[in-house]
């Protein structure tokens, strides 16, 4: 007999190392706990750059616990630079101002963080988070610095020696690769040889001294996406938290260009990923995250497992209430640009998509709205409990898919466009002009090549000897990633009327081609010199997006309008349970001028739905054919559809 269980005890062993490797991986022994629902917390970045200091943390750490915790927002995280001085020349581009220690690692700068001064580094920061409650994290960047690299530090821990003749140590010099800088960041951070002694040491230094700190959650910025894809750095890393003993929250930045296929090689070694570039508080930043959800969606990349515990594709924080801009040297100093609406709409996409929550404003100015905005308790149920998250592919009653693309106006309006020229941070176009606002006008225009909403690299235009001024308001638009090229409008159509029918073409920049100059106005019009024309971003269509609680009797709709005029959207309540239950049978009961369908499960047994509506907080009752609503512009509707057996 013991014979026999230990055969069986050891079959069932290796079915679940088998099941588990097929799922993504065998969870690291005190990390499997980790992330099973999407984290939540607060970061610093939306409301204060790179400058807050430790009592302004703290004070915002001190809300979190009085306020939030208790709606699951525990971590508190200190976004980037907190070893830059904070000095008359010091920017978020400039180097010379980092701090570090003997052997090359960032140490918080004592003159923002003053109980860092006895060579604890955050520890005591940590400290009295912990006894908040709530759990710590830092954003750290990737490789090294060109600080360590110039003072070509010694390599903590590292065994043998880079020159084998010498058997001098491992110096900062010997891991750092030339060529490697982040490409937002070109000045202060490289690469290094991950599969190196000397690299492997340093960055175990790292996360032995960030776990001595206490450390719970680390933002890993510079490695992800298209441009800084580091996949060697990131699983070292990983290793390397692993091996430091203490749990920490892995997430991995900034997420320009992601892709599920490159989300795939990196979900089984963290726990969320951004997959968009940086979020702030306009609508057209707020857009581009729609597709960028459904394709991570579509792909099941939601809360796949991982070594880990689970990995959630990151849509950016929340930028709303009292914040600061991007890269600025200030505090915060103005209110959420986004309308109620779209707080709304924005909020709830994060929660239908899981996405992490992060909340970007400061919270010692927070008002009732917002903070009701950011603790609904449907809204965050939703967020952490609801399984096969997924946008539909098509609508009720409307056929478009596409949310927005460049047409052309005749600049006769009088409402402003609203273009601006933008510095991006986690871009290597350093100069963009951007849409940002919503406004349509009366005119009608054909449609022509449908290009998608971004914000497009910008190239200021220079006259013959004269030097190009990366504010310039005349300049160059460089097409989407995938066209190349510059934007050059053609006009066709009937001459002098108001139909006109944009064609952009995609040619090499020239200041030769006169189509291809723009001039961005005061007025925020971005105005062709050549066409005399105005470009402008056509926004329609509709997303619905569904998903069902673990029991599969529940069930969630949001409706979203990314219009900007308000439109009815619904959706039949078939629909919407036959694709979490194939079985379910629809029946066609409807008499005369009475339409109606039974919803019946395989058993012959009808359905009762009930719908509740979450934002507006109102119980529809018993539902018939399907859940409807007038969205407003920019808007959203999100319901709870709860079917019985009987009332």
């Amino acid at each position: 007999m013991p014979t026999t269980i230990s055969i069986v005890v050891a079959f069932v062993g290796l079915f679940f190392s088998i099941l588990c490797k097929a799922d993504g991986g065998v969870p690291t022994k005190g990390f499997e706990h980790l992330a099973l629902t999407p984290p939540r917390g607060w970061n610093s970045y939306n409301s204060f750059s790179w400058i807050v200091s430790e009592k302004e943390f703290l004070d915002n750490a001190k809300f979190v616990s009085e306020h939030l915790l208790k709606f699951g927002y525990e971590y508190v995280v200190v976004d980037f630079l907190w070893y830059r001085k904070l000095e008359p020349d010091a920017s978020v581009w400039s180097s010379g101002h980092d701090v570090i220690d003997q052997w090359g690692r960032p140490v918080p700068d004592p003159g923002r963080w003053p109980s860092s001064r006895d060579g604890r580094g955050f520890a005591r920061v940590a400290e009295q988070v912990h006894a908040m409650g709530l759990k710590f994290g830092i954003h750290v960047m990737r490789g090294i610095s060109t600080a360590a690299v110039q003072a070509n530090t010694p390599i903590l821990g590292a065994k043998g020696s880079p020159d084998t003749k010498s058997g001098r140590p491992w110096l900062a010099a010997d891991i750092a690769v030339p060529g490697t800088e982040c490409k937002w960041m070109t000045c202060c951070f490289m690469g290094i040889d991950a599969s190196s002694e000397g690299g492997r040491a340093f960055v175990k230094s790292l996360y032995d001294q960030y776990a001595s700190w206490g450390v719970d959650f680390i933002k890993h910025d510079c490695v992800f996406g298209v441009p800084d894809l580091r996949i060697s750095e990131i699983e070292l890393v990983s290793k390397s938290i692993a091996e430091a003993g203490r749990p920490m929250v892995y997430s991995l930045s900034p997420g320009v260009q992601a892709t599920p296929e490159i989300g795939s090689k990196v979900s089984n070694m963290a726990n969320m990923y951004r997959v968009t570039a940086d979020d702030w508080d306009t609508w057209s930043d707020l857009e581009t995250h729609f597709d960028v959800a459904r394709d991570f969606a579509a792909a099941g990349m939601i809360g796949a497992p991982s070594e880990r515990g689970r990995s959630w594709p990151d849509l950016d924080m929340l930028p709303l209430g009292w914040l600061t801009d991007p890269g600025a040297p200030v505090g915060p100093h103005r209110w959420c640009n986004l309308s109620p609406a779209e707080q709304h709409t924005q909020v709830s996409l994060w929660a239908m998509a899981k996405s992490p929550l992060m909340y970007g404003g400061d919270l010692r100015a927070i008002d009732n709205a917002t903070l009701s905005l950011i603790t609904n308790p449907w809204i965050l149920d939703i967020n952490a409990h609801s399984v096969d998250n997924l946008e539909l592919q098509s609508t009720p009653s409307h056929t478009s898919s596409k949310s927005s693309r460049f047409g052309l106006s005749d600049c006769k309006d009088e409402i402003p466009r609203r273009w601006s020229l933008r510095s991006v941070r986690h871009s290597q176009d350093a100069n963009q002009v951007c849409w940002t606002s919503t406004a349509s006008s009366e005119r009608r225009w054909r449609k022509g090549e449908e290009l998608p909403l971004k914000c497009l690299h910008w190239t200021p235009f220079a006259s013959g000897s004269q030097v190009a001024n990366t504010s310039s308001r005349m300049g160059f638009i460089a097409s989407p990633p995938e066209l190349h090229g510059c934007l050059a409008p053609v006009v066709l159509g009937i001459s002098n009327t108001e139909v006109q029918q944009p064609s952009m073409q995609n040619v090499e920049c020239s200041s030769e081609e006169p189509n291809q100059l723009w001039h961005l106005t005061a007025e925020g019009r971005l105005r062709n010199e050549h066409t005399g024309l105005c470009a402008i971003v056509v926004e329609e269509g509709e997303r619905i997006w569904v998903a069902r609680h673990s029991s599969d009797q529940v069930y969630y709709m949001a409706f979203f309008n990314l219009g900007s005029t308000a439109t009815h959207m619904a959706v039949g309540i078939d629909t919407v349970i036959r694709r979490f239950v194939p079985s379910t049978k629809i029946i066609d009961v409807s008499s005369g001028s009475n339409p109606h369908r039974r919803v019946m499960l395989a058993d012959n047994t009808d359905l009762i739905c009930k719908a509740f509506d979450v934002w507006n907080q109102h119980d529809l009752g018993v539902v018939g054919n399907s859940v409807g609503a007038l969205v407003e512009g920019h808007g959203v509707a999100v319901y709870i559809l709860t079917c019985t057996t009987s009332l």
